[in-house]
């Protein structure tokens, strides 16, 4: 059977998120009909790129008059995921991809998932690891036993000019959904956000940059509590050196070590030894896999996003939900803000989350950042 694919784009205002555009490029029964970009030179480029047939300026007309079943929303900037999702599932789409994070809100969240139900259109997140063949084999190995009990997992984001609240948001999301594809779901929530050492006030929340709604803080630590005792920790510290290289989840068991870095090459690092202590003899060993190995790293962020977009083809056949779905990016959603309710409550907090609205909207916004 034959599916109809499209794209949603917004030059200059989330673009096409991280490639996202290419993810119908050669799947097998899948025809590419339409972009869709309000911007005129980004749209003729997407769809030179993408050899789509036809190009619109207006998304829903493109819903209309294509009628595809299958279509990403690719903007990065999140003011439009709601409103683009909704309209996909108004139009009988029966599949969306969309970039992470998923919403601003639980409640835009929720909005976008019973819109989906209702209409029966499966809906994925573009969570990248969740396909990535390094972390499907560090997964392997913890359900074998390879590290032991697994007992706490520690990630970060980059830690760069973003870092704390902007941090949280636009890549904690996916070491949230890491630590979930390990782990199951977390119950509650207990955190720390600080503004240059002191406690979060309400004058420190301000509107993000690229749609992201309101966010705080130049530090944040977040505790998760899941099943079995394990603990998952998420720090973002502004303006601390690295990069990317700072990025990841480390999964430490009584046995042993498994470390996933972030970036684009999806490396999966493992220590046999459950020690943590200096004089330790054991080395850091290479989780590899041949076929992820002898990709070229700058092909791989594409390939993961194809590999979503397939699972998501076959999820519609076969009437199940993707592996990265539109539920689970929810989930790292309410982990994400529940840092804040935590924070401001000076609790814990449980999940999921009790409110549907963002835990700093009835705060005073003190200002507004641009994009970068």
């Amino acid at each position: 059977m034959g599916y109809r694919a499209a794209t949603i784009g917004r030059t200059g205002r989330g673009d096409y998120g991280h490639s996202l555009e290419m993810s119908w490029v050669g799947l097998p029964d899948v025809d590419y009909v339409a972009i869709a970009d309000e911007d005129e030179a980004g749209r003729a480029s997407a769809a030179e790129r993408t050899g789509a047939r036809a190009a619109y300026a207006d998304y829903r007309q493109m819903l209309a008059a294509e009628r595809p079943d299958l279509v990403a929303v690719a903007p990065r900037w999140l003011d439009c995921h709601a409103d683009m999702a909704i309209a996909c599932a108004e139009a009988g789409v029966r599949g969306v991809l969309c970039e992470k994070p998923l919403a601003r809100s639980p409640a835009e969240a929720d909005a976008m998932l019973e819109a989906c139900l209702q209409a029966g259109t499966r809906i994925a997140i573009a969570h990248q690891a969740r396909v990535t063949p390094p972390v499907l084999a560090a997964r392997q190995m913890v359900q074998d036993g390879a590290i032991g009990r697994l007992l706490t997992m520690q990630a970060a984001g980059k830690e760069d000019v973003r870092g704390g609240g902007e941090d949280l948001m636009v890549l904690g999301t996916h070491f949230l959904d890491l630590m979930c594809f390990f782990a199951g779901r977390p119950s509650w929530c207990m955190a720390d956000v600080t503004v240059g050492g002191r406690p979060l006030a309400p004058k420190d929340v301000r509107l993000g940059p690229e749609g992201i709604g309101p966010m705080a803080g130049d530090q944040v630590l977040a505790v998760y509590g899941f099943d079995g005792g394990v603990r998952g920790q998420f720090r973002s510290f502004r303006g601390l050196p690295g990069g990317a290289r700072r990025m990841g989840v480390d999964l430490y068991g009584s046995e042993g070590i498994l470390s996933i870095r972030g970036s684009n090459r999806r490396e999966v690092y493992w220590l046999r030894s459950g020690l943590w202590a200096p004089g330790d003899q054991s080395r850091w060993e290479a989780v590899e896999v041949p076929s992820w190995e002898a990709l070229p790293v700058e092909q791989r962020l594409v390939q993961t996003n194809r590999w979503l977009a397939w699972d998501l083809v076959r999820a519609v056949e076969e009437g199940r939900e993707p592996v990265s779905s539109g539920a689970d990016g929810r989930v790292a959603l309410e982990m994400i803000l529940a840092a804040y309710a935590s924070a401001i409550h000076g609790r814990r907090v449980a999940l999921p989350l009790a409110s549907r609205e963002h835990p700093l909207e009835r705060l005073h916004i003190g200002g507004e950042s641009g994009a970068r």
